[in-house]
């Protein structure tokens, strides 16, 4: 997605690793980034991991609701680096098959933004899962992963 002007800018974040901090104020509902990058098959997906043997659980994957997976890691762009948070101040809207991050409120310039990326598992819900996804967010209510607990 092209951006004819600047509102975004990859930095290092103290969420994890980089993150994609707003280099303008921008409004609620406001289109930020498309999420792209090679769209494959959950299967393809299953055979790619991990993306990093030292850090397994770290991927690019953006799972779609037809089955598919976007992996960033191949193609991808800066949305990649949006991190996760629990109170998040951005979300995924999907649009004709495309995925794009808006803004759920108002963002302030220099703030980071995220959105909940509501991970799942086949795995039973456990501690010892919840800890491989723990969450580092900060949010009052952070829910301690990064997995969706519906």
């Amino acid at each position: 997605m092209s951006r004819p002007e600047a509102c975004w800018a990859v930095e290092s974040s103290g969420v994890h690793g980089k993150g994609v901090f707003a280099t303008r104020h921008l409004a609620a509902g406001e289109r930020i980034i498309e999420y792209v990058g090679e769209v494959i098959t959950m299967a393809e997906a299953i055979a790619r991991h991990p993306h990093d043997a030292s850090n397994p659980d770290h991927t690019f994957y953006f799972h779609l609701d037809d089955g598919r997976v976007i992996d960033a890691l191949y193609g991808g762009n800066d949305s990649k680096w949006i991190n996760h948070s629990c109170r998040p101040n951005c979300e995924p809207d999907l649009v004709k098959g495309r995925i794009f991050i808006k803004t759920r409120r108002p963002v302030y310039r220099g703030e980071e933004l995220t959105f909940d990326y509501g991970l799942f598992s086949d795995e039973p819900m456990t501690e010892a899962l919840k800890a491989r996804y723990v969450c580092r967010c900060g949010a009052a209510k952070c829910r301690g992963t990064m997995l969706s607990t519906d």
